[in-house]
């Protein structure tokens, strides 16, 4: 049974590779505007889980309910459209395209859904400046520092006002106090927005900024606050 009021919902999620099991039963929920880390060691399936989540990996078993949609139902064009449009997405080293400034790079999602450039690059503007990091809008990402590029890595996931931004390890390549800088921005931006995030981590210092913990374990997601 579906949560009232959950944004996204997974239930009984089972991916195997091979002979191993990545997923074994997984659940998960999370409502508009939450930010719930996914906890857990390396190799518990907490990084398979997001990748289900967002309709990257077609789970074996299970379903993914997003705003009434089983994600496991639609056709691979139908989840790509998703995640262009209602999914932002921050990685561990950031993944900006180096041969393109870092308002060109938060501006992309914009242009790839028919936005023109100028309005796409005025917007993506806005976004630095929210970031903090608007003084590098004309710099390439390797010439800015591990933490500034992380931040414009932010203002690219939610430039297209997404309903959920996912993050795996958004500060794992951060020292700690860039790390923090940006986990603040990252949820404070995100609740203001009402955009929910599933943030994937191991340290529990990144963790400490959401509203929920889950912890996985063998392929296994144990919710203390919510019967999944």
């Amino acid at each position: 049974m579906i949560p009232a009021g959950s944004l996204l919902f997974a239930e009984e999620l089972r991916k195997t590779y091979g002979r191993t099991v990545a997923l074994d039963g997984a659940g998960f929920s999370i409502h508009p505007g939450e930010v719930v880390a996914v906890l857990g060691p390396s190799g518990s399936g907490k990084s398979t889980l997001l990748h289900c989540l967002a309709g990257i990996v077609r789970p074996d078993g299970g379903r993914v309910v997003y705003a009434g949609r089983d994600l496991t139902a639609l056709t691979d064009g139908e989840r790509s459209a998703l995640r262009r449009t209602e999914f932002g997405f921050v990685f561990q080293f950031g993944q900006l395209v180096p041969e393109l400034t870092c308002v060109e790079n938060v501006a992309l999602p914009l242009r790839l859904a028919g936005v023109r450039r100028r309005e796409a690059e005025r917007v993506a503007g806005e976004w630095l400046e929210r970031l903090e990091v608007e003084d590098v809008g004309g710099q390439r990402p390797g010439e800015v520092s591990g933490g500034q590029g992380q931040r414009v890595a932010v203002a690219r996931s939610l430039v297209t006002s997404p309903k959920v931004v996912f993050a795996d390890e958004p500060t794992g390549a951060l020292d700690s106090f860039s790390g923090e800088r940006v986990m603040q921005l990252l949820t404070d931006s995100a609740r203001q927005a009402n955009t929910a995030v599933v943030l994937v981590t191991h340290e529990a210092r990144v963790a400490a900024y959401s509203d929920r913990e889950i912890v996985v374990r063998d392929g296994r997601a144990r919710d203390p606050d919510h019967a999944l």
